[in-house]
């Protein structure tokens, strides 16, 4: 049975969408169907343009989320978020249509990706778009903002770091001796930054000092490790179906998420070399040797070993959201985190 949270949950993800629908619904621009690409990737049109009632699903809008409860535990109002929850949603768009054009995805959430409908010029150009409209969202709100220029400044320190983790991402696909070092500094930069950035941002958008910004930004860096994570986990172990994602996809195509990097630390001899053939052949494993490796990530007790560092890293975010927020005012953020602590997809 829905508990009041996710009530919240859910008003808050139609309000967000309600924020960010002007910027990439506009049918009376000789671009409109540049427009309805990103559209579709936000779930709201089918590939023909027409729109879907109720959208499709793409996600949990855990970052514009995050600045909504960050801004209200620091004393701001919910409208007061709007600008940075808009641009933290459409940059995090943005680097997921690249990402999917890079690592060549067919699917995302049971969806066709935008660039295997368009192709990848379009697909490029619809990402450029959405970065470009974060920066007019966020600039727009300049007048409720007096401390705007700080504001943009985080946003765009913070998209130079998720490109660094998005290039580190892509230069582990082909080093077969990744260390796990080099995986973190990844996760770091590719997903830890920007919810690092939601947080920061909220309590910015609140009048927080820099000081309580950088509190903020500290449970936010701490959330998106422990996301990260997670998702690696279900990258391997989660259900399709749940996940949007085909089965064992990240073992397919060699990506040097937790599992992995945990696999190529802790096993040896045999083990170790049999891994390795897989990373370093000159073609994609077949689904017998995808689940051959999972096999051998299982026996070698990588499976329990990522949900520890999971679980791990939960823990130390509790105490992150402890120091950072006032007192009295940390329930929503942490009935947030306990959400994502069980999610499954």
């Amino acid at each position: 049975m829905p508990t009041p949270f996710d009530q919240r949950l859910d008003d808050l993800i139609a309000l967000i969408d309600g924020w960010i629908r002007p910027y990439v619904e506009r049918s009376e621009s000789p671009a409109a169907r540049l427009y309805q690409m990103m559209a579709y990737h936000h779930g709201w049109v089918a590939a023909d343009g027409s729109p879907l009632d109720p959208p499709a699903r793409t996600g949990k809008r855990v970052r514009p989320i995050l600045a909504i409860l960050t801004c209200e535990a620091f004393g701001g109002a919910t409208e007061d978020a709007r600008g940075p929850a808009a641009a933290l949603e459409l940059i995090h768009n943005f680097s997921l249509v690249h990402d999917d054009i890079q690592d060549v995805s067919d699917q995302r959430h049971n969806r066709d990706t935008v660039w295997k409908l368009w192709g990848a010029a379009q697909g490029i150009n619809v990402g450029d778009g959405l970065y470009a409209l974060a920066q007019v969202a966020l600039a727009e709100g300049a007048a409720r903002h007096p401390r705007i220029g700080e504001g943009l400044l985080r946003l765009n320190r913070t998209c130079v770091r998720l490109v660094e983790g998005q290039y580190l991402d892509l230069a582990l696909e082909s080093a077969a001796d990744a260390t796990f070092e080099q995986y973190e500094q990844m996760v770091a930069r590719k997903t830890a930054a920007l919810i690092e950035c939601a947080a920061a941002l909220g309590a910015w958008a609140a009048g927080a000092t820099e000081q309580q910004s950088e509190a903020a930004g500290r449970f936010g860096f701490d959330l998106g490790v422990a996301f990260q994570f997670q998702d690696d986990l279900l990258g391997v172990w989660g259900d399709p179906k749940v996940t949007g994602k085909p089965a064992r996809d990240d073992v397919r195509s060699r990506k040097k998420a937790l599992p992995m990097m945990l696999a190529l630390q802790i096993s040896v001899d045999a083990v170790r070399d049999e891994i390795l053939d897989v990373l370093r052949a000159p073609e994609a494993p077949d689904d017998d040797a995808v689940e051959r490796v999972v096999g051998l990530m299982e026996q070698i007790g990588v499976r329990e070993q990522a949900a520890e560092m999971v679980e791990d890293r939960f823990a130390r975010l509790e105490q992150a959201v402890g120091e950072a927020l006032p007192s009295g005012r940390d329930g929503a953020i942490r009935e947030l985190c306990a959400r994502l602590r069980v999610r499954d997809s």
